[in-house]
C-alpha cells in the first residue's frame, strides 16, 4: 500500500508537534553568541558550540523577542556590565521551536549572567596568570613616569570624541602647562582593535626616545566593546613596553586585562588629560613653595642682618671710645710700673753690662798682643830667610832668560847671563861652561 503524500505544512507540522515537547521547553543551555542583532525590537543571534579544538560541533537560530528582550537585556547589563555581543558565552533558558515559514529556532526566555561573568572571569584569571607565569605581568606597572611628563604620544581612533575631549583639556589647562603630543592612530573596538593597538604600539616603539609615556584613550562606546581589551596578545604588549603607559578607554564600573597591566589606570580620556595636568601642578606647586620659602627665609635673614647693622651702627662709636679709653688707661699703669721697676732691674743690668764691656776690651787687647808678638817674629823670621837677606851674606842669583839658574847644565856656551847682587846687577856672556863631569 503507497503511503500517503503529505503537504509540506503537514510535516512542519508534525516536526513541531516532535520539537515542542515538554522535555525541550523551558530548558537550560551554554553556548556561545554570533551574529547578535537587534531588529524591531526582537534580538536575533546564533547559537554555537565548540570543540576544544575550536571547530563548531552544534548551531542552532536562537531569538529573544521584543515582550521579553528589555527586561533580559537590562538583567544582563546590571550583572556584567555587557550587552549581548558575538563571542559572549551564556547560559539561557531556551524553548525548542518550530515554524512553518521561520524553520527551527530556540526561543530565550531567561538568561544566568553568573555564567557569562564567570567565564570571563575565568578567561581574566588564565590571561593574567599566564603573564604573571612569563614574569611580566608588572614590567610596566614598575616603570617611573617623568616628574612632569610633557611628550605624549597617544593611540586613539583619529576624529574620535574622546582624542578630542583630551587635546582640549592638555592644550587648554588653566596653568598654560605647554605639552607634546602625536596621534598613533588605531582601532578601538571591535574584533580588529587587539592588533591595530598593538602595530600603534611598535610605531611609538621606533620613536621612543620622543616619548615620556603612551596613553591609550577611547571615548564611550558600548560597554560589549571592552572585550578588545580582554586580549592576551595585547596585555602581553603593554605589559613589556619599555614607556609607562596609560590607560582611559572609557568605562569605569569595569576592569578589564589592560587594566591590570598597564602602569596607571583612569576611567576617561579627559581624566588621563587632568592627570597629566595634575602632575605639572603639583610640580609647580612644590616650586611656588620652595621659592616662597626661600623668599622668606631670605628676607628674615636680611631683616635680622638690618636690625644687626643698625645696632652695630649704633654701638660703634661708643665701642671705640671705650675701647680707645682702655687702651689709654692700660697705657698708663704700664708706664707706672715700668717707672717702679725700672731703677731695680735696669740698675744690675747696666752694671752687668759695663763688666762685660771691660772684660770684652780686656780680652781683645790681649788677644791683639798675642796676635802681634806672633806677627813680630814670624816677620823676622821672613827677614831672615828672604833674598836680600841672603844676598846680603854675599851670595848671588844668577838667571838666563829670566829663569833663576840652578844647575850648570842649564847653562849653554853664549848663553846671556843676570847676576843680582845685594848692591846691584851684572850682565855677563858665557864664554866656557865647566860642569862637574867636564868642560862644555
Amino acid at each position: 500500500m503507497q503511503n500517503r503524500t503529505l503537504s509540506l505544512l503537514e510535516l512542519t507540522r508534525m516536526v513541531t508537534a516532535l520539537v515542542q515537547r515538554p522535555e525541550t521547553q523551558n530548558v537550560w543551555v551554554t553556548a556561545e553568541l554570533s551574529d547578535v542583532a537587534v531588529r524591531g525590537g526582537h534580538c536575533y543571534m546564533e547559537l554555537l558550540q565548540k570543540d576544544d579544538r575550536g571547530l563548531q560541533i552544534a548551531k542552532a537560530r536562537g531569538v529573544i523577542w521584543a515582550s521579553s528582550f528589555p527586561r533580559i537585556d537590562a538583567e544582563f547589563f546590571a550583572a556584567t556590565g555587557q550587552r549581548f555581543s558575538t563571542g559572549l558565552k551564556v547560559m539561557m533558558r531556551v524553548s525548542a521551536s518550530f515554524h512553518s515559514v521561520y524553520g527551527f529556532s530556540l526561543v530565550v526566555s531567561a538568561v544566568n549572567p553568573d555564567y557569562t561573568m564567570g567565564d570571563l572571569m575565568r578567561r581574566r584569571r588564565e590571561i593574567l596568570q599566564r603573564l604573571k607565569q612569563e614574569g611580566i605581568l608588572e614590567m610596566n606597572r614598575q616603570l617611573q613616569w617623568p616628574a612632569v611628563p610633557q611628550r605624549i604620544a597617544v593611540i586613539s581612533a583619529p576624529g574620535a570624541a574622546g582624542y578630542g575631549d583630551f587635546i582640549n583639556q592638555l592644550y587648554h589647562n588653566p596653568s598654560h602647562l605647554r605639552f607634546s603630543t602625536k596621534l598613533y592612530p588605531a582601532v578601538m573596538q571591535g574584533a580588529t582593535a587587539p592588533a591595530s593597538i598593538i602595530a600603534a604600539l611598535e610605531a611609538v616603539a621606533t620613536d621612543m626616545d620622543m616619548w615620556d609615556g603612551v596613553v591609550i584613550i577611547r571615548g564611550g562606546g558600548a560597554t560589549s566593546d571592552l572585550q578588545a581589551y580582554e586580549d592576551y596578545e595585547l596585555a602581553a604588549n603593554v605589559a613589556q613596553f619599555p614607556l609607562p603607559v596609560a590607560i582611559g578607554i572609557g568605562h569605569e564600573r569595569d576592569i578589564t586585562v589592560l587594566d591590570w597591566v598597564a602602569n596607571k589606570r583612569l576611567k576617561t580620556p579627559t581624566a588621563v588629560a587632568e592627570w597629566l595636568v595634575a602632575l605639572g601642578d603639583d610640580a609647580l606647586g612644590f616650586l611656588m613653595t620652595v621659592g616662597n620659602r626661600i623668599l622668606q627665609l631670605t628676607t628674615s635673614r636680611l631683616t635680622g642682618n638690618k636690625e644687626q647693622l643698625a645696632h652695630a651702627e649704633g654701638l660703634l662709636p661708643i665701642a671705640a671710645r671705650n675701647a680707645v679709653e682702655r687702651a689709654q688707661s692700660r697705657l698708663r699703669n704700664a708706664a707706672t710700673t715700668l717707672s717702679g721697676i725700672s731703677g731695680r732691674r735696669l740698675q744690675p743690668q747696666l752694671t752687668r753690662l759695663d763688666m762685660t764691656l771691660k772684660a770684652i776690651a780686656d780680652a781683645a787687647s790681649n788677644r791683639i798682643s798675642r796676635q802681634r808678638s806672633l806677627l813680630d817674629s814670624r816677620q823676622t823670621l821672613l827677614e831672615a830667610l828672604s833674598p836680600v837677606a841672603t844676598l846680603k851674606r854675599g851670595y848671588s842669583i844668577t838667571r838666563v832668560d829670566g829663569h833663576a839658574v840652578t844647575s850648570a847644565d842649564s847653562i849653554r856656551t853664549g848663553s846671556i847671563i843676570e847676576t843680582t847682587l845685594a848692591d846691584g846687577k851684572v850682565i855677563s856672556t858665557a864664554t866656557a861652561v865647566e860642569t862637574s863631569s867636564g868642560n862644555r
